[in-house]
């Protein structure tokens, strides 16, 4: 890998990624996810992912807005294929990095190569969507192709292994390397230490002042009008909630009235303000007119998503018994939330028998998953899962065209990972875990 003094890194050909998922971090699935779900066409995806796993990829060159790289053909013939991703512009580039230098641990985590997700979370609160979103990966090739061809969704594939060790090559392509960002990180932290002593020189200061006899508090109202045209502009209004508030503690003193009971309402009301600032969030995010609108959820999923943030002990007994659930089914229920929401529970808890046009795709998908390799797994479909003769492993297909990883422990099916449109790379973790 070259140096960043251009504001270009190169990476060299990673080698070929037989029967492993391209993502095992949750950005690099995002950044898939992002793929994924802007292709047009589910084959030419598959294709890339075969040329990716089998190392048709050529050294990778990061750039701001732009990533390249040189990809084979099956037939052997080189295509330069990009990747285009918008770079921030100043303005969003000064709110995303005063939001990282608000906190340490925020700083702290990029100089070990890490992206947290309340980084992401705050700085989409600011304005700032970090990663690529539905649309974001503008396709070019030379193959001429209109959409994402194999050439770009291979490249896409193997850049997000590259994410994988290093989050900081999502920031380049944003338009800042790394060392550029960490100076910059550096100085505004200095700034703010450098105003926080300020402030509090200020404030003792004025103490002082205000405790000498004769001391004047504040401008007369008449001067301040008089002085109107000359006054400076309003400050910008504050940034949005980035934590939610906590509510009143009800289970102290005095014991509640018959039939509340309290810890379940401080419960509620904890979770009534967490959804509160990430309903806000997204209100105020740049996609939120692009975002679909999500189906209410039943009581039965409410439970278990209540139950998925995990309450005390006689709240979680509550919210079992109140989703028509034994312990062990809303422990499953729970698992399956927790990998991907209601879309997640519906696959645990619904089989099906997909249409011809799905079942076709659905085939298709699995034939060119393993294609050229000597070791596929063999499969039995029953419905839309499909399970590994052998192992305790089985790929369930969702009603969106995505595959979940399911394993069997103590003779029932277990969610056993999130979902993904390459269902080699959500079957492979579990079969290495079988040997």
């Amino acid at each position: 890998m070259t140096g960043e003094s251009t504001g270009e890194r190169v990476f060299e050909a990673l080698p070929p990624a037989r029967g492993q998922g391209f993502a095992r971090t949750w950005w690099g699935r995002a950044w898939l996810k992002a793929l994924e779900d802007t292709a047009l066409d589910s084959g030419q995806l598959a294709r890339g992912r075969a040329y990716a796993r089998a190392g048709a990829v050529g050294a990778v060159s990061v750039r701001p807005g732009r990533i390249t790289a040189v990809v084979r053909d099956r037939d052997g013939v080189p295509y330069r294929s990009d990747v285009l991703l918008r770079e921030f512009g100043d303005a969003e580039w000064d709110r995303l990095l005063e939001t990282v230098a608000d906190r340490a641990g925020h700083i702290a985590a990029l100089l070990d190569h890490d992206m947290p997700p309340h980084l992401v979370e705050d700085a989409a609160a600011a304005g700032v969507e970090l990663l690529p979103g539905i649309g974001d990966l503008e396709p070019e090739c030379r193959c001429d192709a209109w959409d994402h061809c194999p050439h770009t969704a291979a490249l896409s594939y193997q850049v997000a292994r590259l994410l994988d060790q290093d989050p900081l090559v999502l920031l380049l392509i944003r338009g800042r390397g790394e060392r550029a960002l960490l100076t910059e990180l550096q100085v505004r932290s200095a700034a703010r230490a450098a105003r926080s002593t300020e402030a509090a020189e200020g404030r003792a200061t004025g103490d002082q002042a205000r405790a000498e006899p004769g001391a004047v508090d504040g401008v007369p109202a008449r001067e301040a009008f008089a002085a109107a045209g000359s006054l400076p502009p309003l400050p910008a209004p504050p940034p949005p909630v980035t934590e939610p508030g906590h509510p009143p503690v009800l289970t102290g003193g005095a014991d509640p009235a018959a039939g509340l009971d309290a810890a379940a309402l401080e419960f509620l009301a904890s979770d009534a303000a967490a959804r509160a600032t990430l309903l806000l969030a997204d209100a105020l995010s740049p996609r939120h007119q692009q975002s679909p609108i999500g189906a209410e959820l039943t009581v039965a999923q409410d439970a278990v998503r209540l139950a998925a943030s995990g309450p005390a002990v006689p709240v979680a007994a509550r919210l079992t018994e109140g989703s028509g659930r034994d312990a062990r089914g809303m422990d499953l229920a729970v698992r399956a939330w927790r990998q991907g929401g209601a879309a997640a529970l519906a696959v645990l808890e619904e089989e099906w028998d997909p249409e011809p046009e799905a079942l076709a795709r659905a085939r298709t998908e699995l034939s060119s998953a393993w294609a050229g390799e000597q070791h596929a797994p063999r499969l039995r479909a029953t419905g839309n899962r499909w399970t590994a003769v052998g192992a305790d492993a089985q790929l369930r297909y969702g009603r969106d065209g995505r595959w979940w990883p399911y394993r069997k422990e103590r003779g029932r099916w277990c969610p056993a990972g999130p979902a993904g449109h390459d269902p080699a790379a959500a079957l492979a973790p579990l079969l290495d875990a079988t040997g």
